[in-house]
Formats: structure tokens, sequence, C-alpha cells
């Protein structure tokens, strides 16, 4: 037994304090005390009910009030023990009172109230001794009340205390204990009262159906708790009853249009103005236009199957039983509107709504209430998707809204607690009834089509409404695409027609929003793949037979129903072909493996029987033909039915549903054979043979015609078909009580012999219905989607397209601002979801469109444009959208990137766009954009000149922007006003808001292909302005977009190889394509100058490519170039100094040695650019093999030029000459790590890398400026002893010696000679240090080249040359301090001669030799040397030893260690 607080919870009876009176025996009794004085009280007022004397003169009192006094007398002696008490000794009273017929309604109002206050106050409670017998009392009593009608007012108020005592039974915490019978008594009372009310006030009225509703309320909120055992009822005999009158057996699909309901067990009946006699009155009362409803009292007597003994539960605690005969009872007030065709000529106002509306209301409290466990009682939930949605779907056709408005949300309701139980139904009602009336089709009034709308978007906001739909139907073969039709209707409606929006254009808005926003919301709440699961069919499988294995796992259901779609895709093409020729179609179907290959009968009568779409006619056509094999799928056609259990008519209905029977005989006898053979074989208990079932279905067709046709005058009446029908059962009659059933529903419930097509109908009709319900118990299960996102990404496939244009469209054309920030909201959540799931043409469109309503890329937009821009508020939602999807979704944006550069640049030009860029700045990621404007850089003279020389405001050549909101000086005229002011600053407020900065500065986190067409766009944008003549305008959005592709270039850093080639092409267009100093060109270079400093220390892979690209700088034309040579080298400088370690090749040091090479004779550039060169040749800090010889063609460069101070020239003379140590550096760590071979290499290099420093220092020999001529030659001496560590090759020296010392002493003295006395003395001291030189590199290289044959040559060019330099007159006059030094060197060289052995007396007897032609010669220059360095003495010894000459042929001298031997 379940306790008393259980049973108040199942009775849906919140639990209540205790009352006051609950402890307290003595209050009850004075409270009961009270309410008995009350009654007589009332009672004596009337004579009726005074003292009366007998025949004795004795007095007597009425029994009635006998009752009361005797009550008055026990009630206080009962206080001490008022709970063991018999409830029904206290209440007996007044139930008598209220059964009275001889009381008035005063007195029976007085008595009802005494016991609407005991309930009230919870006296009777479930633990109370006897409540059930009190309770039950108390229902028998009220529900059969007697009372005399004085006037109106007290009857309505009598009405109204029998519906206050009635609900407060059922609301009662002893309620539990009322049985079914009773609970069906109290409906049964509420709802006469609520007829009877119709003709009485408004308050009685809505009193009445408050009360009704309140009893549903109570009963169906205990269903959860009910319990299944309960639920053993039949319709029939069971009193109280509601059930209908008709002269077959009760079907819930088959119900007369002349409806009767019988409600028995009623012992009174209430009438205006009368009397209630007794109980067999009988009544007949007309409810609404919709009928006759007939009240009696149903006598049975013991023992009889209709009475309440005979059924045992309807007298046990109430329950299903009770439940369903309420529910049943609902269903069949709305009956009364079967067949009643509502289409295009119905007249709205042809039938009362209020019966339907009250019943509807009643059904929506119980469904709301009961909720899922509806679907835990069989029979409840055969009634919701039998009677009841049949009911639903014919109502919502009907011509009223408001029935239309109740019907919808009944269906939400049960949607939303049963859709998994009534998956055809739905799909029935939405394609059925929302979808048509939302479309206006068959006369749908536009209040009904606002209605149906609404419904239907309601529907949409349930969270897994549309994934529900999809994998439901779209996804079933044998169902319409559901959602793809929402989809469709939504877009389609949503687009106006006329100016303003319509309701129905915005409501459809808010339905494909809601839509949208509920696939945005379960973005990332499971993983959703795009829609890859499903298999190609490479061989046939019959697709009817496909299932899940689990219908509740996503993991199964999810590539099942993928797989089911592309089927049905397939399906579709093959049907459209069938249905217009369907030979073609059926191998269409087999080409892709839909049908196999060879066809056989089973597979194509199973295409037939589960393909949705085909047309019924061709299908009826094929199955009548009379070819072997059309016979042979029509048989098994016939045999995909399931017949068990069911009646012959409603069997031929369902079959005949899915085709249009053939008008020939022959065809007809055809089908109904295959018919009639299968369901004999599934119900062999009715007919004794197929020719039985085969007769009687041919009987049921004509008798169909005969009923239905309008040109048949006289129809069959029943007696004349069951004679028809006699013996055809083998010989035997068939029962005729079965024969009459089967007439009355053929008369009732036309067979439709031209099926509905999908649509083509506003009438449901009961066949149609019948083989619904049918096909229903035979679909695959419902999928109940779990929240997550699996199918969003194939469900916005089918919904993007036409949403995008809906919401663009509505949005065109919409004024008031909600529904503008609704299509906004629509935008943002259609660019969440195509970015998520990758549908980037999609979000292209809409960004394409969004720009096209910010009105900024208008031709005529303009500054002019600004207060128009500000006062347009679709315009600036369009802005703020259109760039919060840029920086949001920027990374699946593609070709939409060409449309917002564009509307960029139409902020730029009108000068509201807050710092964008800002190249100065050292680090542009440290800082954020916005912050960076104290941070721009200089302006060039030439720049500022040709901007002020304008009438446009100045803008920044480095990121200077934003448009401040003070005016400029030359619109001192023309001031603004101060509402303009507010409304400009209100605009850079709002466009400051969409945060343009980010989309540049986050542009690092953009997809590679969304990034390299972001880099086009901006490409495209700047070259566009360079096309023909550039305007001032043209320059500055070029100068903008350059700014910004430089900043997403660096900002980019990482993937540099992805835009490099892009950004090279475009700054090298700009530089060679302008030819006089401008921003754009100043842009341009110091932009890629930025960019190879920024990106050198990160791409060590990109470093050639990086500084090859700064050739472009020597492409620059001269005036350019001249401009911008000193910002050129500075930057330069920067460049090497914070990269000179990751520069390393010998083409990269070339273009930079070749920029600092051009600043040499540059006044401004010069300074900058010997700084870099020092910084490199310096202690040979950044020297290599790959950069030396540039670097010493550079330092000769600044050398010679005459540019800055002498001192700049001496320094590069020194770097030149210092650098010759490196190469002795280079050497030892080369012999130190590297093998034989590569030391040979590296010498070779090192020899021609000194060979280059030797020449170079050469030619500033001969420099016009003494010093510096003077400095080099020294300097050159300096590195005439060769490289240390290396052995310099003789055939090297000779080199030296030939064409660097000779030569220079040659050129030395063709410079003397035209020159002035002046340049003479400074040409001396040259002259006296080229000699030194030519003595050491001699002495140096002595040893060397002695072993040459070409010694003697270069001996004799050293006399020679000697010789002529001691004969050089300057002005007539030979040089003194040249006259001095000749001798003293060519002494020198002689002795070192003398002790190396090279110079010996030869051997007279070989004629002339090296040793006579060398004196011949110094006796020119100094004939006393011989006999200085070759005494007498020691010639004569020589003579003696020597036997030959060192140099025997006067070309090869004798070695050293020969000579010793």
């Amino acid at each position: 037994m379940r306790s008393s607080s259980q049973k108040n919870k199942a009775n849906g009876v919140l639990e209540q304090p205790d009352c006051l009176f609950k402890h307290s025996g003595g209050a009850l009794a004075c409270m009961l005390n009270s309410e008995i004085g009350a009654v007589l009280a009332v009672m004596r007022r009337n004579v009726r009910w005074g003292v009366q004397y007998g025949a004795d003169d004795e007095q007597l009192e009425h029994s009635l009030i006998l009752s009361f006094k005797e009550l008055r007398k026990k009630i206080f002696l009962w206080q001490s023990h008022w709970y063991t008490i018999d409830p029904v000794l206290y209440i007996q009273p007044f139930l008598d009172i209220i059964k009275s017929d001889e009381t008035g309604a005063p007195i029976t109002g007085v008595a009802l109230s005494s016991i609407f206050k005991i309930l009230n106050l919870q006296i009777l409670d479930s633990r109370t001794v006897n409540v059930d017998n009190a309770l039950h009392l108390i229902v028998d009593a009220v529900t059969s009340c007697r009372f005399e009608v004085t006037d109106p007012a007290s009857e309505e108020v009598v009405l109204m205390k029998i519906l206050q005592v009635l609900l407060a039974c059922m609301k009662s915490q002893a309620s539990s204990s009322l049985s079914n019978h009773h609970v069906c008594s109290i409906v049964n009372t509420c709802f006469r009262i609520v007829h009877q009310a119709s003709s009485k006030s408004e308050l009685l009225q809505r009193t009445s159906r408050h009360t009704m509703h309140e009893l549903v309320r109570c009963i169906f909120l205990r269903l959860p708790y009910f319990d299944d055992g309960r639920e053993e009822i039949t319709h029939g005999g069971i009193s109280p009853k509601i059930e209908v009158n008709c002269q077959v057996p009760v079907r819930l699909e088959v119900v007369s249009c002349d409806v009767k309901i019988l409600i028995c067990g009623i012992n009174t009946l209430l009438q205006d103005g009368a009397t209630v006699q007794n109980h067999s009155i009988k009544a007949e009362l007309h409810i609404d236009g919709f009928g006759v409803v007939e009240y009696e009292k149903k006598e049975s007597d013991d023992g009889d199957d209709g009475s309440l003994s005979a059924n045992s539960s309807m007298m046990d605690p109430y329950g299903l039983p009770a439940a369903i005969e309420i529910l049943h009872f609902l269903c069949s007030l709305l009956n009364v509107m079967e067949n009643i065709e509502i289409g295009s000529t119905a007249n709205p106002i042809a039938y009362d709504e209020d019966v339907p509306l009250f019943a509807l209301g009643l059904i929506n409290s119980a469904i709301e209430l009961s909720g899922p466990s509806l679907g835990n009682h069989p029979k409840l939930l055969a009634m919701i998707q039998e009677d009841l949605f049949c009911n639903l779907m014919q109502f919502g056709l009907s011509m009223s809204p408001l029935i239309l408005s109740t019907v919808c949300s009944i269906v939400l309701n049960l949607y939303h607690h049963l859709r998994t139980k009534l998956k055809l139904q739905l799909e029935a009602f939405i394609s059925g009834v929302l979808s048509r009336v939302a479309q206006g089709k068959h006369g749908a009034s536009y209040q009904q089509q606002e209605v149906a709308m609404e419904a239907l978007i309601d529907f949409c906001r349930q969270p897994m409404f549309a994934a529900d739909m999809y994998a439901n139907y779209d996804c079933d073969t044998s169902c319409s695409n559901v959602f793809e039709a929402i989809a469709t209707l939504l877009s389609r409606s949503a687009f106006p027609v006329s100016i303003p929006l319509s309701a129905i254009n915005t409501l459809a808005l808010d339905g494909l929003i809601a839509l949208l926003e509920s696939m945005a919301e379960r973005i990332g709440s499971s993983a959703s793949a795009s829609g890859e699961y499903f298999q190609e069919l490479t061989e046939y499988k019959p697709f009817w037979t496909l299932g899940c294995y689990d219908y509740e796992q996503p993991h199964h259901w999810v590539p099942f129903v993928r797989n089911m779609k592309n089927i049905k895709k397939k399906l579709v093409h093959g049907v459209e072909h069938f249905n217009t020729n369907p030979k073609k179609g059926l191998e269409i179907l087999q080409e892709l493996h839909l049908l196999p290959d060879k066809l056989d009968p089973k597979s194509v009568a199973c295409f037939f029987r589960f393909t949705f779409g085909l047309d019924k006619n061709v299908i009826g056509d094929f199955l009548g033909s009379h070819d072997s094999f059309s016979i042979q799928v029509l048989q098994e056609f016939a045999r995909t039915f399931d017949f068990k259990g069911m009646h012959l008519d409603v069997a031929l209905r369902i079959f005949l549903e899915t085709f249009r029977l053939p008008g020939e005989s022959q065809k007809i006898h055809r089908v109904l054979e295959a018919f009639s053979e299968s369901y004999y074989e599934q119900s062999p208990d009715i007919f004794v043979n197929k020719d039985a079932a085969l007769l009687l279905s041919y009987s049921l067709i004509m008798l169909n015609t005969d009923q239905h046709n309008t040109q048949v005058k006289k129809k069959m009446s029943e007696e004349d078909f069951i004679r028809n029908n006699r013996k055809i059962n083998g010989g035997n009659d068939l029962p005729k009580e079965f024969l009459s059933e089967l007439y009355h529903s053929i008369c009732e419930n036309e067979i439709s012999m031209v099926p509905d097509q999908i649509g083509s109908t506003a009438v449901l009709r009961r066949s149609h219905w019948t083989g619904l319900v049918h096909n229903a118990k035979q679909t695959t299960p419902y999928i109940a989607s779990d929240g997550g996102s699996h199918l969003d990404y194939d469900m916005f496939a089918v919904l993007s397209g036409t949403a995008v244009a809906a919401v663009s469209v509505v949005f065109d054309h919409a004024e008031q601002d909600a529904t503008l920030n609704s299509c906004i909201d629509g935008f943002l959540a259609i660019a969440k979801i195509s970015a998520s799931y990758n549908f980037g043409e999609v979000l292209n469109d809409m960004v394409v469109s969004l720009c096209k309503f910010t009105t900024l890329l208008h031709p005529s937009f303009s500054e002019k444009s600004l207060l128009y821009f500000g006062d347009d508020t679709k315009a600036k939602l369009a802005t703020e959208a259109v760039f919060t999807l840029v920086n949001r979704y920027g990374d699946h944006i593609r070709s939409g990137w060409r449309n917002i550069v564009e509307s960029i640049l139409s902020l730029q030009k009108i000068g509201l766009l807050p710092p964008l860029v800002n190249d100065a700045a050292d680090d542009l990621e440290s800082l954020p954009l916005m912050d960076q404007t104290a941070l721009s850089g200089t302006h060039s003279p030439t720049y500022q000149t040709a901007v002020m020389a304008t009438s446009r405001k100045p803008s920044g050549i480095i990121g200077r922007f934003s448009l401040l909101l003070s005016l400029d000086a030359e619109q001192a005229a023309t001031q603004p006003s101060e509402e303009q002011v507010a409304g400009r600053r209100r605009i850079l407020q709002m466009i400051q808001n969409c945060h343009i900065d980010s989309i540049f500065a986050e542009s690092k986190f953009l997809q590679a292909e969304s990034l390299s067409q972001l880099v086009h766009a901006l490409v495209t944008a700047a070259g566009s302005s360079l096309k023909g003549n550039i305007s001032v305008e043209d320059e500055e959005t070029s100068v903008f977009c350059l700014e910004l592709l430089i900043a997403v270039t660096l900002n980019n850093r990482d993937r540099i190889m992805l835009l490099w080639q892009s950004v090279y092409e475009h700054i090298a267009n700009v530089v060679q394509s302008i030819v006089m100093p401008c921003a754009l060109v100043e842009k341009a270079v110091f932009g890629l100058l930025r960019i190879c400093q920024r990106l050198l220390p990160y791409k060590e892979n990109l470093t050639d490519e990086l500084l090859k690209s700064l050739q472009l700088v020597l492409k620059l034309d001269a005036r350019v170039a001249d401009a911008y040579c000193e910002q050129i080298t500075q930057e330069v400088m920067h460049l090497v100094k914070a990269n000179a370690a990751q520069i390393r090749s010998h083409t990269g040091w070339r273009t930079i040695i070749s920029l600092l090479s051009i600043t040499a004779r540059h006044p401004e550039a010069s300074e900058a650019g010997f700084e870099t060169l020092s910084y490199i040749m310096s202690d040979g800090a950044h020297l290599s093999p790959a950069n030396y010889v540039l670097c010493i063609s550079a330092a000769r460069q600044f050398a010679e030029s005459r540019v800055g101070q002498v001192d700049r020239s001496i320094k590069s003379l020194d770097l030149m000459a210092d650098s010759v140590g490196c190469l002795s550096s280079w050497f030892r760590k080369t012999k130190e790590v590297a093998s034989e071979e590569a030391v040979e290499m590296m010498s070779k290099d090192i020899l021609e890398m000194w060979m280059r420093v030797i020449q170079g220092l050469k030619r500033v020999c001969l420099d016009q400026r003494e010093v510096v001529r003077n400095h080099a030659i020294m300097a050159l001496q300096r590195c005439s002893s060769g490289v240390d560590g290396i052995q310099v090759p003789t055939d090297m020296w000779l080199q030296f010696l030939d064409q660097v010392i000779f030569k220079l002493l040659d050129e030395l003295v063709d410079m003397v000679v035209p020159r002035s006395l002046k340049d003479y003395r400074s040409m001396e001291v040259s002259m006296v240090l080229a000699l030194k030189l030519l003595s050491k590199a001699l002495l140096q290289s002595l040893q060397d080249i002695s072993q040459s044959t070409a010694f003697s040559e270069i001996w004799l060019k050293v006399l020679r040359c000697l010789e002529r330099f001691l004969n050089l007159r300057f002005r007539g006059k030979k040089s003194e301090k040249i006259h001095e030094l000749i001798p003293e060197l060519l002494k020198n060289t002689l002795l070192v001669m003398k002790t190396s052995g090279i110079l010996v007396r030869s051997d007279p007897v070989a004629g002339d030799s090296f040793w006579e032609f060398t004196w011949l010669h110094v006796k020119n220059i100094a004939p006393s040397l011989q006999s200085e360095v070759f005494p007498e003495e020691e010639l004569q010894e020589k003579q003696a030893i020597s036997g030959c000459n060192p140099i025997p042929d006067g070309n090869t001298l004798v070695s050293p260690n020969q000579m010793a031997t």
C-alpha cells in the first residue's frame, strides 16, 4: 500500500499543512454545528419546512430537519474521539438535502456550501474512517442533485456550488479513494453544466469551463502513477460510459456525422426553468450546432454485461480506465468534423467553433500534464495515434485561425513528449497542414497563414526539431523531405513581395534564424563530420531492408542516415525518370545499383511499396498490365502488406491507397485477385477460400461506386448488399453482422479510387489516414537526436543557399530596427556555421552581400555622404556586421576579401579609419596598433611639399590614417555644425568598435589560402590606382594599401614564402613605374627595407631572396634615388648592423655592398654608407671570403671619393690594408681543420684576394690628393710582403712587380710632366715612396723570382726604371731626394743579390752575361757602386774560384745552394 503522501502526490494534490481542526474535536463539532444552523435557518424561512400536525394534533417535523437535530445532539459527544467516527454520520443529512427534490435552490446551495467547507478544510483525508464510502456518497449525491428552480440567479448559484464541490472532491487528499465510476460521473456532470451554462451568465460559463479544465488536470496529472494493470476495460456496456451511437460497431475511424453522445449513469438532468421529476426523464439539447447530445439513464439488471457490477474495474480506485474513458470522450467531441470538407468555398462561420475549441483545450491540458506518460499506456497511445491525430489533421485544415492555433499547440506538445511514437503522424501534420496552410493553399486566409507560420516557427525553436526532421524524414526513402520543405518554405515566405514587410515575411525570417541559431549553438557539442560517412553503392543491395544496428547511439545511426540520404538522392533521380518513362527509370535505377542488374518481381514490388514520390497513376498502370512480369510484380506487391487481424474493408483501403486502381475491368480483376490471395493467406479464418475474398472485395468496389457516385440516383440498400453476397463463401453465407458492418463502413467512408498524390488535396480522407496508421506500425524507429551536431553539416548544406538569399533580401527591404537586428543575428549565425563546416562559398557570398548594404562600395560614396551614412541604420549595422565577421571568421574568407578591402578603402578616403599600421614602431607585434600613433615616422620634404600643395588633408607617409575631429585651416570658412560634429564623432566611435585594425594585426592567424587572398586583394586594390594618370587620391589609396600589405607581411614572417612573390612583384611594379619622388615609391622602398630588416633574423633560408630584392633600389630612377639616398643608406646601415651575421652568401653581400658603393659620392649618404662599410671591415668583424672582394672594391671607391673629409679616404685605405690580416687568419683556420686539397684551394683564393687588395691600392696611389696618394703607396708597401703563411708563387710576384709596381712608377712619371713646381714638390714625396716600394717589393720577392727565366727581364726593368728616375728633371733640374735615394736603394739591392749568390762574375769565354749588363746599367746610375759592392781583392778571389756564370744563358740564375757547392 502506498503512503498518504504518495497518494496525494499521485493525485496531483500538493501537501498542505494540517488543518487547525485536526487536533481539536471540539472545534470540528462547533464548525459542523454552525453549518447545521445555517441550513436549518434557510429551511425555516419557507413555511413548507414548518411544524406540521398529525391526526392527533401531534407536532411532526420533516425528516430532513429531524436528521439535523439528531446530528446536533451527537456532534459534541464525538469531540473526544472524532477521528473514530464514520464521516457518513455527519455528512448524510447534508447529502439528503442535496438529493431531495423538495428543497429549493437556496437550501440546496447552503448544503452544498457545507459539504464544500468540509472538503476544503481537509477534514476528510486518507486516514479518515470509511472515507472512500463518504466520498462516493458525496459524488453520488452531488451528481444526482435535485432542487426546485425559483429564479435563474439561484439556479446558477447552485450550479456553481456543484462545480465547487465536485472539484473539491478531486482535489481532496482522499481523492485517491474515488472509483473510476465516480470520476467519470464527476466529469459527466461538469460537462452537463458546461452545456447548461451556454444559456446562462458569462460567469457560470467561465466557471464551468474552468472547472472542467481543473478536473482534467487533476486526473491526468496522476497518469504517471497509474498502474498498467488497471487498463483492462472495453468501450462497450460500461456505465458511466461515453460512446458513439452508430448502426455499426464503434471504431475510432468510422464515425457518423450525425453524432450522439450517450452519457450514462446520470441520475438527474438539469433543465432550464424546470424541476426534474424522476430518473427516466430524457431531454435533447442542441450543442452549438454540432448535432444532438442525448443524456439518459441506462437501467440494467444485476448480472447484465453492461452493469457496473459486471466490470469491477470501474469500481476500483480511479486510474487508467477513467483516463481512457475521459480521453475517448474528449476525442469523440471532435468527431463531428468528420468528412466536413474545408476548402476555398467553405464559409468560415458555417459552424460554431466553441465545442471543438473547448474539447481541444481540454485535450491540450491532458497532454501537457501527462506528458510522456501517455506513451507508456498502449490504449491511450493508440487513441492519440489514430483517432486524435486524425481529428487534429481535420481541424488543422478548418477555416478558424483560433482552432488552428489550438491544434498546433496540441501537436507541439505531442512532439515534445511523444515524437518517438508519432513519426508518420507528425510528418503528415507538418506536410499536410502546417506547410499547406502557411503557403496559403486551398483558400487559407492570411490569418490562417500567419497562425500556421507561427506554429512552424515554434517547432523550429525546439532545439532538436531540425535534426529530428532531417534524420527521420529527409534520410528515409519512404518519407518526404520535411526539413528541406520547411527550409524552402521559410526562405520563400521570407522574400517580400511588397514594402513594407508583411507579418509572414518577418515570421518566416524568425523561423530561418531559429534554425540557424540552433545549429550555431550546437557547434562543438559533438563531432560532426563533413558528410563523408556514406559509402558509394558499388553493388545492389535492397535499400528497403537496410537498418541500423542501434538507433540510440550516434556513432551507429549517423552513418546509417547519411548512407540512406545518399541512397535517397539517387532514388529521387530514378523516380523522376520513372514517373515520365517507367522503362527508362528502371534502367537508371539499375545503373545506380538500386535495383538488381536482372530485374526480379520482388525487388520491383518493394521499390513500388517503399519509395516515396512515385506517381500512383504510373504504378497502377504498371501493376494492371497483362504481361507476365507485371503480374508477378503485382503478386509480390500484394504480399508486402501485413493484413493480419485486419477487417477486409480496412485492408482494401490500405492496399488501394498506394496506387491508382486502373479503370479497365480486367485490370481491376487482376489487382483484386492479387489482393484477395494475399488477404486470404494472412486471414484464413473469415473466408473458406481466396475466391470468397475476391468476390466480396469486388462487391465492395461496386458498393463504393454505387454509394459515392453522384450519377447513380438509386442507391443500394443494406438488404440489397447482403442479398448480393449470398452463398459466396464456399456456398455458404457470410455472417449478416459482418456484411452489415462492411456496408456501413463503405457508405460512411468512401474508398478513394484515385488516391491522393502528395499535397494535392485539402481534405484528409479516412482511407488515407487508415493507411498511414498501418504504415506507422511498420516504419523504421524514430531517431531521437541527443543534442549533438551530428547532422548539422548536411542540414546546413540544404539550408545555406536559400537562407543567405532570404536574409539578404529581407535586410534590404526591412525598415524596422528589430527586423534589421534579426537579420544581423542570422548573418552571424550563418557565418559561424559556414566557418565551422568550411562552407567558404556561403561565407564569401554573405560578405559580398553585407558589403553592398554598407553603401561603402557605391561609386558616389564620398565625404559628402558622411551625414547620410551616419543616419543610415542599415548601413551602420551592415558595416559592424561585416567587420565582425571578418574578425571572427576571416580564416574562411576567400574572394570576399576584395569587397572587404574596398570597403576599408572607402572609409580611408573620407578619413574615418583609426591608425591601422605603424612602420616606425620597433616591433609591430609588441604594441597595440591603436596606440602607435605617436610612433609615426617623419615625412620626406619632397612629399610634404607635394601634399601641402593639394587641398586635401595631409596623410602620413608611414601609417597615419585617422581623421581628427578638428577641421583643416582651409575649411575654416565652412565650419560644421555641432550636430554634424557629434554625428561624425558617433561614426568614428562605431568604426572604432569595428576593430578594423585587428584584421591586419591578427592576420598571422589566418589560414594560408585566406591570407593569400587577402594579400591578393590588397595588391589588386593598390595596383588599380597605378593605372593611367595617378591622382593625389589614388596615390593615397596606393600608399594605404601598401602599408597594409607591409603590415600583413611583417605579421606573417613565419609564412613569408606564401606572400613574398606577390609582395615583391607589387613593390617592383611601384619602383619601376614611378620616375619622380613621391610618397608611394618612398613607402615601397622603405617598406621593402623594413621587411628585410624584420625578416632576416628569422628566415636564414630566405636571406638571399630578401637581399636580392633590394636590387630594386638600384633600379630606381636617378631622381628618385637621389631624393631618398640618405634615408635608404640609413636603413641599409640598420639592416647590416642588425643582421650582418645572417648574411653569408656572395649574392646577398653583393646587393648590400652595391648599395653602399653608390653612396661613396653622395654628399648626404656617404657618411652613413662609410659607417656601414667600416662596421663590416673593421678588425675583420664581418669580413668573409663571400664579401671580401666586394668590400675592398667599395673601400677603394670611398678612398677615391672626394666627398667628405680626406680622413675618410685615409680610413678607407687603412681598412683595405688591414684586411690582409684576415686573409692570414682564414688560411690558418682552414689549415687546421681542412684537407690538403682544401688548403691548397683556399690558398689560391686568398692570394687572388690579396692581389685584388694590391690592385685596389695601386689605383688610389695615383690620386690627385697628396695625402691620399702617399698613404695609398704606404698601404701598398704594407701589403707587399704577401700573406703570412702562404708562399706567393713566382708568377704572382712577377705580376705584382710588372703590373703594379712598374706601372705605378710609369704613371707617376707621366703625372709629373704637366704639373707645376708646387705639384712637383708633392709628387716628389710620392715618387720617393714609390721607389722605396719598388726596392722592398724586389727584395721581398728576390729569392722566388731569381729562379724564374723572366728574372733577367725584370731586373733589367728595375735598372732602367732607376736610371729613368735618376735622370728625371723638373723644369730642367734633377730631384735631389731621388738622386740621393736611388744609389742607396740600388746598393742595398746589389748587396742582397751578392749575398744571395745571384750576382757573381761570369766566365769571360761565355761572352755578354747577367753580370755584364748589370754593371753596365749600374755605371750609368752610380759608377762607384761596383767597387763598393765588390772590392778588387774580393773580385779576384771570386774569379779564381768560380768557373761558370751563375746565369749561363743570360736567362737563368744559379741557385744559392749551387753557388755554395
